[in-house]
């Protein structure tokens, strides 16, 4: 089974969906204690490197081998905020295998083409990223 963390960045915070491919294609949720990790202070070293160690460990606990994070924008009405380009960078940079950009119209086009709806032990919040996870496990 390949395991895939989607993941969409809010804010100051990286939410986190881990899903589980299956031999036949299905996917199954992983529950995990830790659904988002927070960037506390984006303008301290310290601060950037607890978050950065955090995400390694949070994707080593879970034997995380492929990472989808949800595009945002880089300008115009829906653009990231800076906090959410560091958190992406320091992402990218982790000790994944394995780390892709899904961009919102590859993440709303997998949702139509497959009628996905959000399994019910998610959190409303995480739905996002696990559209994401779905979409980039696809690619």
């Amino acid at each position: 089974m390949a395991t895939v963390c989607g993941v969409e960045l809010k804010g100051h915070e990286a939410i986190f969906t881990i899903v589980e491919k299956r031999e036949d294609d299905s996917f199954l949720v992983k529950a995990t204690d830790t659904k988002k990790i927070a960037l506390k202070d984006s303008d301290s070293r310290e601060g950037v490197k607890d978050f950065k160690e955090q995400v390694n460990a949070f994707f080593a606990n879970n034997n995380v081998e492929t990472v989808c994070i949800k595009k945002r924008g880089k300008k115009g009405e829906f653009a990231g905020g800076a906090d959410t380009f560091k958190m992406e960078a320091m992402i990218q940079d982790s000790d994944a295998k394995d780390v892709k950009l899904v961009s919102p119209q590859a993440v709303s086009s997998y949702q139509k083409k497959n009628n996905i709806v959000a399994p019910g032990e998610l959190n409303k919040y995480q739905h996002n990223s696990y559209l994401t996870a779905l979409a980039g496990a696809d690619k």
